[in-house]
């Protein structure tokens, strides 16, 4: 199921034995675009520190009732490992989490060990440079507003981002041209980028501005079906992901 993920911020996070914070965030690698956790504002609730969910404990998000079940109990949540959201997540830290959730580490390939060479935290290496990170893993808030590029100018800005509930893999881009173009929103895929700048805010769009402006129009108030996968994937000319 395609769905928003703008629209699932807010979500009531319910563990197995108590409701405990909403989402106010989701971290994206981008390299295959798929979401490694849910940030969850527990303020108030648990801790004074946000918490990383990943969605190998989510189970079916309740769209009627705006809610995000996890495979999780009160006191696992309470005694993870604490995160600063403020600054990158190092790997560190996520192999951190996964210890202690259980969770099969994402960027372990199955059947390989996990690396003997330990990583080292945030801060300063041996060699003076700073560590800051896993610099793959992408804020969604952060990225909504990018500035949007076709190969020819400027069209638009990044509006929201569409994901397949099935795995919490990000299909679309959602990108409103109306600031330049009269053409609404569109959806692009993040495989049809030619280039994305994290320094400058900016994503290039392997299309023209008059390819986007007359890119089949994106409803937000309508659920997207593999009928209109299609006859956006034939309009731009490529194979679609499902084949």
């Amino acid at each position: 199921m395609l769905r928003s993920i703008k629209k699932v911020l807010g979500y009531q996070v319910k563990a197995v034995d108590a409701t405990f914070g909403r989402v106010e965030d989701t971290y994206f690698d981008d390299y295959l675009w798929a979401i490694r956790y849910f940030v969850v504002d527990t303020v108030g609730l648990l801790s004074e520190e946000p918490v990383l969910i990943s969605p190998q404990s989510v189970g079916e998000p309740n769209w009627e009732d705006l809610v995000l079940p996890v495979e999780l109990t009160r006191e696992q949540i309470e005694n993870s490992p604490s995160i600063d959201t403020d600054l990158p997540v190092s790997r560190q830290h996520e192999a951190e989490l996964a210890k202690h959730y259980s969770w099969a580490p994402y960027w372990v390939q199955p059947g390989e060990a996990e690396p003997e060479v330990p990583i080292p935290p945030v801060g300063e290496a041996e060699d003076g440079l700073k560590i800051t990170g896993d610099p793959d893993l992408r804020s969604f808030c952060e990225v909504v507003d990018y500035h949007v590029h076709a190969s020819d100018g400027e069209v638009g800005h990044v509006h929201d981002m569409i994901a397949d509930t099935r795995n919490w893999v990000i299909r679309y881009l959602v990108v409103d041209t109306h600031r330049l173009l009269p053409g609404g929103k569109v959806l692009v895929s993040p495989g049809w980028t030619q280039q994305i700048d994290w320094d400058r805010s900016e994503v290039v769009v392997a299309a023209t501005r008059e390819d986007i402006k007359n890119a089949p129009k994106f409803r937000s108030d309508m659920p997207i079906n593999r009928k209109d996968e299609v006859r956006l994937y034939d309009y731009y000319g490529r194979p679609g992901y499902w084949q």
